[in-house]
Parts: structure tokens; sequence; C-alpha cells
């Protein structure tokens, strides 16, 4: 513990103590964070799920050894049940992920190939040679990648390799967004209205989207995870998404393939768990909210959703099954519904795999949803019935990426992580990730961090252990969303289940900002802050046991201060009792960051005579950035548009930028003309790298 901030150096200039006793300060270099005491209901069951309350009974054989044909949390996710299931496990990575813990995970590793994903992890002619070499019997894709590409799994069972997944025609069926819809509605499973067919260009595009009626959605008929898709609600931005949509799903799937149907505008994402076998059984495991998203990517998902009602889950449920039995589904899989306000729901697609959120259905019905694939997978039949799915309690994951939520609500930022601390410590708290402290993330795979798990036995609990937990995770070295997951969860219209699909847009129309203050809370960081500093200063007075020359009066009862947060400045006298003191690193002239609340802050502290001598510096001018434009994010240039000489005008595409598998188009902040172009095709840039400049 680096010391308490409270009851040892307090805010005089508020007329009273700090208020909490129970918060500490944690060092993390110049950023620190403020922890709060977990919360634990005395009338509630505590129940800290891990994997699954579901043991694995010994004499029951599957394999000996599995290939996971993926990296990061999955990878490491589908580890963990392969050990308590008694299975050696095999890891590829990429050259860049030879120090990943997957790989120090797995009982053996084989490098695939280099960084790029189709070089590596989309290299099925790697991963069979490497299945050969281990000699593996079967392969569990986890998500994303080659888990639901068809021809991976042929090759697979041409080599006599288990595919621990569904057959290549349930693959075939409901991988493509095109057939599965036709299926959909022979199944008699509610459709959202739209084109059945694939689009051709992004003239038929327009003509197809008219006859639609807007708005309408683009997207990617082999797709998945919110890549290769666009809204479109004119002519112009269906073209446009026409473009990205197509470049988005080859450059991820390998196939750009789109269809267009209508766009329902306001409404909610829940889907259902579904789990067959190879005998005829399929069950319906209870549905997941994933309306919080950004970009059409998921970000906070609970089981079960606040807005159903037992009816109304029952008719999704027994139409997901219904779809599943249509094709023979055998795995663990996911119908995707949207759900307007009338509780009306249309089918949107089914990802044959292992989904993102999947923790949170196991935390509700106890069951390890890997497990059950490869138990599936080996020919044994489900183990339950459907009256023995249970709803216990409630369950949160909040998708921490590496992302920076001010921008767009999450652009992708990379870099090493320095410190990691990951908060399993608190009661009911899980943590899928598969990274630690010196890990890098990199351009070429997505920012996903970790998943961080909470369950309580009502949402309430289980939304006040995520706030614990994000109060109580360090990272440090990257950028990350933390701040804005914190203020979604805290949200009264989100706490009061008052939300759709748009939830982020309406609540932030000017794009996130951070937790606004209150006037309790900014004393509160008043108090920190000034503690932070004048504790910092007396520890400077010494040096390896010896005194030094002395930058404030050791012997002074108190300490006036001036401290700027927000352009505001506030005079704030500290006073100080006790030794315990906890460690500062902050820029030189009193700059630091506090992260308060999930937020990070920065505040300028000086001694009054400082403040008041600072008052005469020169203040630094801004620059103008009107006529450059740079990369707002780390990322490769897919393409530029304009060369020196060109006349742009405002708004005007200049390039495209694709990072973490997502291509952003960027504009020209004013007209005027070209005047050099520092990118080409194919450069890899950093944030703040210039582009392109004008005159």
């Amino acid at each position: 513990m680096a010391g308490l901030w409270a009851g040892n150096l307090a805010l005089v200039a508020t007329g009273r103590r700090g208020r909490s006793p129970t918060k500490q300060l944690m060092q993390s270099g110049a950023l620190w964070t403020l922890k709060h005491v977990p919360h634990c209901s005395r009338q509630c069951l505590i129940v800290s799920r891990t994997l699954s309350s579901v043991r694995h009974t010994p004499d029951e054989k599957t394999f000996d050894k599995i290939l996971i044909a993926n990296r990061g949390e999955i990878a490491c996710r589908v580890i963990k049940t392969c050990k308590k299931m008694g299975i050696k496990t095999v890891a590829i990575h990429s050259d860049v992920d030879a120090s990943s813990v997957h790989v120090k995970m797995a009982d053996e590793a084989v490098c695939v190939g280099p960084a790029p994903t189709s070089k590596s992890y989309l290299n099925m002619d790697a991963i069979i040679d490497a299945i050969r070499r281990t000699r593996a019997q079967a392969v569990h894709p986890g998500y994303g990648f080659l888990s639901e590409n068809k021809e991976f799994a042929r090759c697979l069972a041409a080599e006599d390799v288990t595919f621990i997944g569904p057959d290549t025609h349930a693959i075939q069926a409901m991988g493509d967004k095109i057939e599965s819809k036709l299926l959909a509605k022979k199944a008699k499973v509610n459709t959202i209205p739209g084109f059945d067919g694939v689009v051709k260009d992004a003239d038929e595009a327009v003509r197809i989207a008219r006859e639609i009626g807007y708005p309408v959605m683009i997207k990617a008929s082999a797709g998945g995870g919110g890549k290769g898709m666009r809204i479109a609600w004119d002519d112009e931005e269906t073209r446009d998404g026409f473009r990205f949509s197509s470049q988005e799903a080859a450059s991820s799937f390998g196939d750009d393939r789109l269809l267009i149907e209508k766009f329902i505008d306001n409404p909610r994402h829940i889907e259902i768990q579904v789990l067959g076998d190879k005998h005829g059984n399929a069950l319906w495991l209870n549905e997941r909210e994933c309306s919080i998203q950004r970009r059409n990517q998921k970000v906070v998902e609970e089981a079960p959703s606040i807005f159903l009602d037992p009816e109304t889950r029952r008719a999704m449920g027994e139409q997901a099954v219904a779809l599943a039995k249509a094709v023979n589904y055998s795995s663990a899989g996911t119908v995707e519904f949207l759900v307007d306000s009338k509780k009306n729901f249309y089918f949107l697609e089914m990802n044959t795999r292992l989904q993102v959120e999947h923790p949170v259905t196991e935390c509700i019905t106890g069951l390890d949803l890997v497990q059950e694939m490869i138990r599936v997978a080996k020919g044994y039949p489900l183990r339950h019935r459907q009256a023995d799915i249970p709803i216990n309690g409630w369950a949160v994951e909040c998708r921490v990426y590496a992302e920076d939520p001010y921008k767009s609500f999450g652009l992708p930022s990379v870099g090493r992580l320095s410190q990691y601390q990951e908060p399993i410590h608190l009661p009911g708290v899980r943590v899928d990730s598969g990274i630690q402290p010196g890990s890098d993330i990199s351009i070429y795979y997505d920012p996903m961090i970790s998943k961080l798990i909470t369950y309580g036995c009502d949402r309430t609990e289980a939304l006040k252990r995520m706030e614990d937990a994000l109060d109580n995770y360090v990272i440090r070295g990257v950028t990350h969303n933390i701040a804005l997951l914190r203020e979604v969860i805290i949200n009264s219209h989100f706490v009061k289940g008052d939300f759709s699909t748009k939830f982020l847009s309406e609540v932030y129309p000017d794009g996130f900002k951070g937790h606004t203050l209150t006037k309790s809370e900014r004393n509160q960081l008043l108090a920190i802050a000034s503690s932070l500093f004048v504790a910092s200063q007396l520890r400077a007075q010494h040096f390896q046991g010896h005194s030094r020359v002395p930058v404030m009066k050791p012997s002074v009862a108190k300490w006036e201060l001036s401290i700027k947060l927000h352009d505001e400045e506030h005079a704030v006298v500290t006073s100080h009792s006790g030794s315990a003191f906890s460690c500062l690193s902050r820029e030189a002239g009193g700059n630091m960051s506090i992260q308060f609340l999930g937020t990070v802050y920065k505040v300028h502290v000086l001694t009054k005579l400082a403040a008041e001598l600072n008052k005469f510096m020169l203040e630094k001018v801004a620059e103008d950035t009107s006529s450059t434009l740079c990369s707002p994010m780390p990322g490769v240039v897919v393409a530029v548009s304009v060369k020196p000489g060109d006349m742009v005008a405002e708004g005007q595409e200049i390039c495209v930028i694709e990072a973490m598998k997502m291509q952003n188009s960027m504009t020209a902040g004013k007209t005027g003309k070209v005047k050099s172009v520092h990118c080409k095709a194919g450069d890899t840039v950093g944030e703040g790298d210039l582009l392109v400049a004008l005159e």
C-alpha cells in the first residue's frame, strides 16, 4: 500500500477532512488510480464464477492433443479448459507473438508466419503443417480468423483432424448471411426486410437501397464482429459504404460479397446462445444483451437482458433452436436478433463459433461452453435438457480495449504495457486476457486488452462489482477505454435499462468527454492532488537517508497551494499529520495525471508563490493545424487520393488508414491546394504522423 490520502493529508479549504478513508492511492508511474474497497452484499450468496461449475468427468475420453488456431485471450481461454480436461495443447503464433501468454501456457508452440494475419493466423497451409508436425487430433478455432471458414474445416477433415465447431454444411449455410436469411425464412424465423442476393457494384447498391428505402445496412456476407458493416442514409453514403465494406470484408474474411437490408433505427441487439450435438439435440442457453456498441462492435454485454419478459425470451429461444436444427447444428453458436421497442424481434445473423461475450452466459448457467464444444466434437450427446438451463444471478462484461475513447468512442492505441494488474482479487470478478506486463499491443491485431466480467445475485450487484473492478484495474503504457466503460455502467439510462444500439451517440452527441465532476468529487480530486504534491515535496528533502536542501520548509503545519484543473485555478490549503505518504512521479513544473472515477485528469499544482510568479511566464502559442492532416491513430495507409497541386474541398477524402482491420477515411479540414503528400499506400504510420499538407 503506498499510503492513505484521507486522514494523513486533508483538504482544509473545504472545512472538513477527506470523507473516504477506505479509498487508497496506488502508485503507477506518473498516473495514479483511486481505488475503491469492493462492495459485498451480506444478504446475497457471493458467487465467484471462474470457468464453470460443471466438473469434468475423468473417464469421458475426448482428445489427447488440441491445437488452438488463434491467439490472445481466446487462445488462453481454450487452453484453461483443456488443462482442466487433461488435454495437451498446441499454440500457433506469428513471429511477433513468440513471447505471448498463450504461447507460454500451451504445451507446444509453432510459429506459422510473420505478423500480418494473412501470412500467419489466416495461413491455412502453415497451420495444417503445424497440425501434422505436432500430431494434434483436433483444432479449436476460437473466434475470428478461420473460425467460420468452411474451407479450413474441409482441410481438417481431409487430414482426419476434428474441427471443434459445426460441420461444413452449417458453416456454409449460417456463415453466409444471404443463405442464412433464406434458411431462416424457411424455418419460420422472423427476418429483416432486404435484398436476398449479392450486391454486384456501387451502382446496384444505390438502386437496391432506394428500393428498400433509407436508411439501409450494408454488410459483408461472410462477415462478423462489426467488420465490413456500414449504415447508409443516402446515395453518397451507400457508394462509400459499398467501397469500404467490401475492402474490409476482403481484408478480414477473404470474401468481399455484400448484402443490403433495411436498417432498424433504435433497436436493441439481443442474441441467443445455442448448443447442439450430433444426435439431433439442441438447447437455447438464454440471451445476452449486447446493445452498447460503437461502430457496430459490442462494448458492454450482459446476461440476462433487462428488457425481455419470459414469453419473449422463450419465443426467441425457440426460433433460435429451430434455425439450429434446420442445419443440423452441432456445437456452440449464437443467433443474433434486433429487437424493437415493442419487443418485435428480427433475425440478424448466426455466428457459427464461440462468441467473444460467452463468459456472461457461463456465469448465469454454470456451463463451460468450451468444454461442451469439445464433448460435442468428440460425439457425446448433450448432458442437459432445456428445463435444466437456469438463469442464476446476473453477469456483465466490459471489453477493455487499447483505444482512445475520446476519439470517435475508441480509436486504436499501440504500445507496450509498462504496468498491468487485473482486479481478480475482488469477489465475483473474472478476467479473460492474454497479456501480461511487457506485452505489446500492435497494429496487426484486435486492440482488445481483456474481457472484464462481474457476477452478482442481481443486476445491481453485478454493476456495482463492475464499477469496483474498473476502479481497481491498473493499465499503463497504452491508452485504454476504462473511462468510457465506467461512465456507461453508472449512466442513469443504462442502469434503468433504457437504452438501444444508439446509446453512445445519444448520450454523448459531441463525443465522449470523460466524467463530469460534482462539487464533492472535485474537492476530493483537489485533496488527492495536493496530498500527492506535498508528499513528494517532503520526500524530496531526503535522499538515501541524507537530508537535502529543502524545497519547502519541513516545519510548516500547512501549505498554501494553487491547483489548476480544467483551466480553473483553485486555492487549496493542505495540512499534514502522520508519516504515511505515497510516492509520486510527475512532470517538472507541477503537472501530474490522476485517474479518478475512471477518468484521467491533468492537474497543475504549484505553491502559492510559484503560482504568482508563473503568471509572468509566456504561454506557448497553439500550433495551427488547419493546413495539415495527421494520422489520428497508428495504422497502415491503404490508399492516397490526392497528389501535390490538387485542389481539395473541405470534407473530401484524402487517404484511407487501416487500423486493427477497420478502415478509416481521412478527410480535408478545409478547402485548399495540396502542398505535399507524406505517405503512400502500404506505409505504416503512427499517431500524429503528418500525412498531407495544404498550402
